[in-house]
């Protein structure tokens, strides 16, 4: 790894870097920016999905990140650049001191997804989850507890946006996933496959504390307000949170985060 110093803003080599407070790369060819150490960590690591495709550094950063940065692949370029200079790319005060371009993965099918799962599986399904930090959250904790997979209906934001990447502490950079599908066919598929889908509402009669889970599980979770569609609701298993203290459901990732630790801890037949 050999640091290619960085001493103008305006250079050339870094343009894919600039002003991403203002415009994030989602959805452009294929790449992302993600920032920050942890995320680093996770690119470089052989549990990522996603390919590295340029790093750019803050100088003082350089020497404690050095054995991560040795990691990734030659033909990645190292870009370093002071403080003031990185501040001046990124359009912010970038604390973290480190951004990094990436690839995301190939697309999987749905089925050769689910396919892949053990015999003992338990997947996240989400719909309509606008919000990035709750997206990032989510991904935080299907990592977290094990979770196999995670699926997204066509309203879903983009995981890969810089903020989701952030909270998810680099977790959808390594995560299976399926995005972009219809939430009935994620359903049929999943039920097909021997999956009991639980559907995550306060307006279920059975508690998720008297569920004991199967051996494969999907859990279902719609965007805070609205919820999931009574129709969507319909097709599943309804089970909600006991809440205390005239509440009627918790945040959407502290949600996925209670259910999927007892999914994977209740036992199952």
């Amino acid at each position: 790894m050999t640091p290619i110093h960085v001493n103008d803003p305006d250079d050339p080599r870094i343009a894919a870097f600039r002003d991403v407070k203002e415009r994030d790369l989602t959805g452009r060819h294929g790449l992302f920016i993600a920032e920050g150490e942890v995320v680093l960590r996770v690119l470089a690591s052989e549990a990522s999905r996603c390919t590295p495709v340029s790093i750019l550094i803050a100088e003082k950063r350089l020497e404690k990140l050095r054995e991560v940065l040795e990691r990734l692949p030659g033909d990645v370029p190292v870009h370093v650049a002071s403080q003031a200079v990185l501040n001046a790319v990124a359009g912010f005060d970038l604390h973290r001191g480190v951004l990094a371009l990436g690839r995301k993965p190939e697309l999987v099918e749905p089925d050769v997804l689910l396919d892949n799962l053990p015999e003992r599986a338990v997947a996240v399904v989400a719909c309509g989850i606008g919000n990035h930090d709750n997206m990032g959250g989510l991904f935080r904790n299907a990592a977290a507890f094990g979770a196999g997979a995670v699926l997204l209906d066509r309203t879903c934001c983009d995981p890969f946006y810089r903020k989701a990447i952030r909270v998810s502490v680099g977790a959808v950079l390594r995560t299976p996933m399926a995005t972009g599908l219809e939430a009935e066919a994620m359903i049929d598929l999943l039920q097909g496959r021997g999956f009991e889908v639980l559907a995550l509402t306060p307006s279920a009669e059975q508690t998720l504390a008297e569920l004991k889970p199967g051996r494969r599980t999907a859990l279902l979770l719609g965007s805070e307000g609205p919820g999931l569609p009574r129709d969507i609701i319909a097709r599943c298993r309804p089970v909600g949170i006991r809440m205390a203290g005239g509440f009627d459901s918790l945040n959407v990732a502290a949600t996925s985060a209670v259910a999927l630790h007892h999914l994977t801890t209740a036992g199952a037949d």
